[in-house]
């Protein structure tokens, strides 16, 4: 039985995927794997079925509460959708004056997470090793493409959020970068800051329908084939760490909405071919300091959610 504080925390760790949505490399999945709510998110959504829809029609509304696990989802989803619409101008703006202490800080949270999920894994054998290195090359040839123009009609919009709610619960895979390839990342961070609500409900509506879909594919994997599925995460966690990596040389450029010109693709340096090319300071030591904290952080709140699980 959960107590008001712990719908409260829920709520922050969903704050926490929504922050790590916005960005484009982070995924809200690996946060959920992080704060160890991942599975009980699937099951959550994947219990949204048409049994659920007929206890509504019925106004069964406690049965329906209890079979969707409605407090657990609205507690997580109401972070999510906090932090899409009120963070999403504040971390533009960390990501254009502290570009290198946020990807570090999103290097460490992911580094110390891969090896916690292969933890888990108590039996190896060639599948499960196989699956591992397939994540790891999928991760990286993802981040490794360069951004693509498409329309900006309805149902492509309803398509791209189907698309990117599937990589944001994906864990390495980030539903912002695969926006950002798909180019459409500026386009709805512009939409949710202007509150354009008709490209928003659209897309959500895409997010809805591509979450259903693909929660049962998830929560059918871990059920049945659970170390090779737990592997390929991994996998795809360890292969994103090149998008985050702080360090960015911009091969690629393109105008924004007003005209300026930004970063359209960008490959992983060297702290020393950074300073080269870009004449600033790689900032080492901070970079260090940063992916520390996210490493620590991690542990910390593995530790507290082993303490929390031990007195309940």
């Amino acid at each position: 039985m959960r107590r008001p504080k712990d719908y409260l925390l829920l709520y922050v760790k969903g704050l926490s995927m929504g922050v790590a949505d916005v960005i484009p490399g982070v995924s809200g999945g690996t946060v959920a794997f992080i704060t160890g709510i991942y599975e009980e998110l699937l099951r959550s959504i994947k219990s949204i079925d048409l049994a659920a829809f007929k206890l509504l029609l019925k106004f069964e509304i406690r049965a329906l509460w209890t079979k969707i696990n409605a407090g657990f989802l609205l507690s997580v989803l109401g972070g999510i959708v906090t932090s899409l619409l009120s963070l999403s101008r504040l971390m533009t703006w960390l990501l254009e004056h502290y570009p290198i202490q946020v990807w570090s800080f999103f290097f460490g949270l992911i580094l110390v997470s891969a090896p916690m999920i292969l933890r888990d894994i108590r039996k190896w054998d060639l599948g499960t090793v196989i699956a591992g290195i397939i994540g790891i090359v999928i991760a990286y040839v993802i981040t490794v493409l360069s951004p693509t123009q498409t329309p900006t009609n309805y149902p492509f919009i309803l398509f791209c959020g189907a698309l990117a709610i599937c990589a944001m619960i994906l864990p390495g895979i980030s539903g912002a970068f695969i926006l950002l390839l798909i180019g459409k990342y500026e386009f709805m961070i512009r939409s949710l800051i202007s509150f354009d609500i008709p490209v928003i409900l659209v897309f959500v509506t895409g997010c809805f329908f591509g979450l259903l879909g693909f929660s049962h594919f998830l929560t059918w994997l871990l059920a049945n084939y659970r170390y090779p599925a737990l592997a390929l995460l991994a996998g795809f966690m360890i292969g994103s760490l090149n998008k985050v990596w702080p360090w960015k040389e911009v091969v690629e450029w393109r105008l924004d909405h007003l005209g300026a010109q930004v970063p359209a693709f960008d490959k992983s340096v060297l702290p020393g071919r950074f300073a080269e090319v870009t004449g600033q300071s790689p900032l080492i030591a901070q970079a260090i300091l940063f992916a520390v904290i996210g490493v620590l952080l991690v542990v910390a709140i593995e530790k507290w959610a082993l303490m929390l699980k031990s007195k309940s």
